[in-house]
């Protein structure tokens, strides 16, 4: 299994925005470092990072909700989901708006509030989100178990129309 030295250096990232004072919070650089991941269609480092026990309740490009129930299907949907928004030639980063998170010996969880910008063709819609993440100790490692996602509000508005 990968360790976490497959992790980007907070210096690295360039997709990933956030306000100063979460980076000294349990979980935030993995956590970036998922966001980092799926910006930059890095599956063999976000597999590394998550181990999805339980599945995961995730967003298509259109803000739809997907569930996702187990690995085999998790391994499929980011396949399926880099290639889709390299077919449309998307470009996406992330805002961390709010940042919380528990640690314990072998759990932890955290709840990110955070905008998800999607660029086609030079228009830009923005999705913002809350998402609840649990993480679970293996070995020496912290793992991301599940991961739930829910679309608060899209900017413009009307924004699932247009791309639905």
């Amino acid at each position: 299994m990968p360790n976490t030295t497959t992790l980007f250096a907070l210096d690295q990232i360039r997709t990933v925005k956030a306000k100063p004072g979460f980076e000294s919070l349990p979980f935030y650089q993995h956590t970036v470092s998922m966001l980092e991941c799926v910006s930059t269609h890095n599956f063999d480092v976000l597999a590394s990072i998550c181990d999805d026990d339980f599945g995961i309740i995730d967003l298509d490009p259109q803000g739809k909700s997907v569930v996702v129930a187990n690995r085999a299907e998790w391994e499929n949907w980011f396949q399926s989901l880099f290639a889709k928004l390299k077919e449309m030639k998307a470009q996406t980063n992330s805002e961390i708006i709010n940042y919380q998170a528990i640690q314990t010996a072998e759990m932890g969880y955290c709840v990110l509030d955070f905008c998800q910008n999607l660029e086609v063709g030079g228009f830009v819609g923005k999705f913002f989100c809350v998402a609840t993440i649990i993480w679970k100790k293996v070995g020496e490692e912290w793992k991301e178990s599940r991961w739930h996602v829910s679309l608060i509000r899209t900017e413009p508005e009307n924004l699932l129309q247009m791309v639905g």
